[in-house]
């Protein structure tokens, strides 16, 4: 498959080695296109550029990376939109950095969807994995895209949620297309590539370099209305986005956790700062203006030790005293109630309900 000649232009600029996005923009500005970026002399470019760079607008990119890309475009999945093009999300254009191209695999329909960014840590708790996948899931029943990182823990929970209703989810990665990282969702990066879309901003062949990841960032908070934080540490990316969305004038809202879970304290921060505390996926979809009507619990089918078990983190011998039960009684109940998915152990021997 041979290279649309626009497009060809565009991965020749975009691909210059050296050439950052400050750069990217300067010369755009100047002469309108890449198209006219490419046609102009070497002592011209030297105005605006550092000579190694402008030497390397004139020389050119690899054809083996154009040729490779071609290939790579021979999948009926696989896009590469520009900042010019009419499929181009929208809601990017109103960020201060938006990626001049995108890579995309998957419905582009969803990219200009109203979305909602859930993201978290990848050292979650079994709560927070539930809470992202059920209140992503409540976000796609309503017609919301979910947006998140591919990442392990909070963000692969909410793909899951996302991918089970018509919103459907996007993943923003920081990598090539032409990887998946982790290795470890592989089967949910296919399963997005089928059924939601994958995209990113970085050239095929790139690695999962540390310093992509906080750059996606701005994609994840840029294509959504809002964006939720479920767990967090107070060094935890999802920080970041949650930092990207409030200077793109997204909503940021936060779930509240237990004052003794380290997972909770970014959460808790963002709460101090001005995010909104969030109770339920009804919270988020009234704030954005999208309704969709919650299923009550009902309490009659809850076992009689969550009276004791509460909502923290708890072992067994406090449980013991609260309860008037022995541990060897208890062991037999948190050991069904853990099968039956009620609760979920917690390192130190410590028990949590699961909600």
């Amino acid at each position: 498959m041979a290279l649309e000649s626009n497009l060809r232009d565009w991965l020749k600029f975009i691909l210059t080695p050296g050439l950052g996005s400050e750069g990217q923009r300067k010369l755009l500005q100047v002469f309108g296109s890449p198209t006219a970026v490419l046609q102009q002399p070497h002592s011209t470019l030297n105005q605006y550029v550092r000579q190694p760079v402008a030497r390397a607008i004139a020389e050119g990119v690899d054809e083996a990376v154009l040729a490779s890309t071609a290939n790579w475009l021979e999948d009926p999945l696989n896009r590469i939109l520009t900042v010019a093009d009419a499929d181009y999300p929208q809601a990017l254009l109103n960020i201060p950095d938006p990626p001049l191209l995108l890579y995309v695999k998957g419905r582009l329909d969803l990219l200009n969807t109203a979305s909602l960014a859930i993201v978290g840590s990848r050292n979650a708790t079994t709560q927070g994995l539930r809470n992202a996948e059920a209140f992503a899931k409540s976000a796609s029943e309503a017609g919301l895209s979910v947006v998140s990182g591919l990442a392990q823990g909070i963000d692969a929970a909410a793909h899951r949620g996302g991918l089970q209703a018509a919103g459907a989810s996007v993943a923003v990665v920081g990598t090539g297309l032409d990887k998946v990282y982790p290795a470890s969702n592989r089967e949910l990066a296919h399963q997005l590539a089928q059924q939601g879309c994958i995209v990113s901003e970085f050239p095929l062949g790139t690695p999962p370099l540390p310093a992509n990841f906080p750059r996606r960032n701005r994609i994840i908070s840029g294509l959504s209305l809002g964006c939720l934080v479920v767990e967090a540490s107070l060094q935890s990316g999802s920080l970041i986005t949650a930092r990207m969305a409030l200077e793109q004038g997204r909503d940021v809202f936060a779930i509240p956790g237990s004052i003794h879970s380290p997972q909770s304290k970014g959460c808790h921060s963002l709460i101090k700062q001005g995010a909104k505390l969030v109770e339920s996926a009804q919270d988020i979809l009234e704030e954005l203006g999208y309704h969709h009507q919650p299923i009550a619990a009902d309490p009659s089918t809850e076992h009689p030790l969550f009276d004791h078990l509460g909502f923290d983190p708890v072992d067994t011998e406090t449980l013991s005293q609260r309860s008037g039960l022995t541990v060897a009684e208890l062991s037999a109940i948190l050991l069904r109630l853990e099968l039956e998915g009620a609760i979920a152990p917690l390192p130190g021997g410590r028990y949590q309900r699961i909600t």
